[in-house]
Parts: C-alpha cells; structure tokens; sequence
C-alpha cells in the first residue's frame, strides 16, 4: 500500500468504576472544626446592660459636675406689660422669694401663680432666658363695671376684687346672680351701644333671680337719668321701640320722667316724678 502508514494508537487509560453499592471515601475534617463553638450571645446579652449603666452613670456624674457652672443664680428679673391699676412696688414684693434662686431650679408654674393671685392682675406668663434672666409678662385687668357693691367686672365678664373700690364709682354699677356674671355684662354691651345715640348711659343694670331685668340711666345735662323696666325677654326689641317712642313725644318731656316700663306687648308706659306736670289726657300708655 502506497503512501500508507500505520500509526499505533495508545490505550486511554481505563477510568475505574466503584463497584454498586460501594462508599466513598471522604477525608474527615479536623477535630477542632467538627467540635462546636462556644455562643457568645450571652456576653452581648451581658454587655449591652453594663454598657448602659455606665453611660448613665457617667452622665450623672457629668451632670453634677457642670450643674453648678450651668445652672447660675437669677441675676435679674424683668417684668413687662402696661400697668396702670398695680403698683411696682407689690410686684416687687411678690417675686422677691423668687430672686436668689437658680435658673434651672426656680419654679416659674409656683411665680406665675403666685402673680395670677393678685387682683388686678388677668394673666401672668413667666419664662427662662438663657443664662441667668427671668422674663414675666402681665396683663393687667381692665375694669369695665362694678359687680354688686364690693366687686368689679372685667372686659370678660369676670368679677375680682381689689383692695379699694371708692376710686370706681363711675363705673356703672350691674347686680345679677353671680353665675350670671358674662350674661350681665354682654348685656350691658348690647343696650349702652342702643341708648349711646340718644345721649344715654347706663348706671346700673340688674338681673333678678326671677329673670327680669331693670336699667337705669344715668344723669346728663338734659336732667337726672330715668328707670326702664324691660322684663324678662326680647329686650333688644323693647328698648327700639323705647328710643321710636323717645323721639317723638317723650324727648321734649325727658326732664319729668321718672320711669318707662316697657314689658308691655305693643307698648310702654311712663311714670312721671310730678304727676301734675304730666302731659293732659290718657298719654300716660304710648304706643308705636
């Protein structure tokens, strides 16, 4: 055979089989692998409340030791607001336990209390400023009528009562059942801004405990001031039709009026302080 050669061909080594059935052989892991590892678990469980305590106490102390550089003296205590009815010197005297104690010890709930309880005084707000000032603020009461004859009413009101009422006598005076206190004085509110057109005032205005109600005028140039019985309901309405009636025939006759009762249904009646001077004829009852 031409150009023909033989190669001879190596065997692949054979690749032994394991037997069916037969185990392998596997190196075993050193003893110290297959041994368990102790669990640390309980020594962070441990840690974290050692841990803990130790800041705690570390702040404690911490605290202690700066307290005294932080917590300073009151140095000064600055009082603010309009007054007019409350002297310096009573505020003087009620802060002054309060003067030599420390910024953050000092009970500003017990100062402003303590402020609140005096009469002329509405509303007390008191306050830290850093590092060693306290700042009040106070609002004064605003007395708008005398209540009954040992208090006075404020813009809301509401009764308190100073030391000395006789500096308060012109003030109108309203009488009523103490929990009757803001019904009176909105009362009074609505029927003075009604009788101020006319030139009136109200001097004294009172509530009885049966519900009726009783206004009195006061003085003016015209002549002294009269009574208006108004009843016990629609008040606002009786005293138009007063002030409808007023301009027409009782303006001219103002000065020998004593009283207008007004709790009639479509009308009103006058009480003359000289019936002699009345008007002639039976115009004693006006109607609108």
């Amino acid at each position: 055979m031409r150009g023909a050669s033989i190669r001879h061909q190596q065997p692949l080594p054979s690749r032994k089989v394991p037997p069916r059935g037969a185990s392998r052989m596997v190196a075993k892991e050193p003893l110290s692998v297959r041994l368990p590892k102790p669990g640390t678990g309980w020594l962070k469980k441990l840690l974290w409340p050692v841990v803990l305590v130790g800041l705690g106490v570390g702040t404690w102390y911490g605290t202690q030791y700066a307290m005294p550089y932080v917590d300073r003296p009151i140095t000064r205590i600055n009082v603010q607001g309009d007054l007019s009815y409350i002297s310096q010197e009573s505020i003087q005297q009620r802060i002054g336990p309060y003067v030599n104690q420390r910024f953050f010890s000092i009970d500003l709930n017990s100062l402003a209390t303590d402020l609140s309880t005096m009469p002329w005084i509405a509303h007390a707000e008191v306050r830290r400023v850093w590092p060693d000032q306290v700042v009040i603020r106070l609002e004064e009461q605003l007395p708008v009528a005398r209540w009954g004859d040992d208090q006075l009413l404020n813009n809301q009101g509401q009764a308190f009562a100073p030391r000395e009422l006789a500096n308060y006598e012109r003030l109108p005076q309203l009488f009523g059942p103490q929990r009757a206190q803001q019904q009176v004085m909105q009362q009074y509110q609505v029927l003075s801004q009604m009788l101020r057109p006319l030139g009136f005032s109200i001097a004294r205005l009172e509530l009885r405990e049966r519900g009726s109600w009783f206004l009195t005028t006061g003085a003016t140039n015209a002549g002294p001031g009269i009574e208006l019985l108004l009843g016990r309901d629609r008040l606002v309405e009786k005293l138009r039709r007063f002030i409808a009636i007023y301009d027409k025939t009782l303006k001219d006759q103002i000065t020998n009026i004593a009283r207008v009762d007004l709790r009639y249904s479509n009308g009103l009646a006058v009480g003359w302080r000289d019936p002699a001077a009345a008007a002639p004829g039976p115009a004693a009852v006006a109607k609108n």
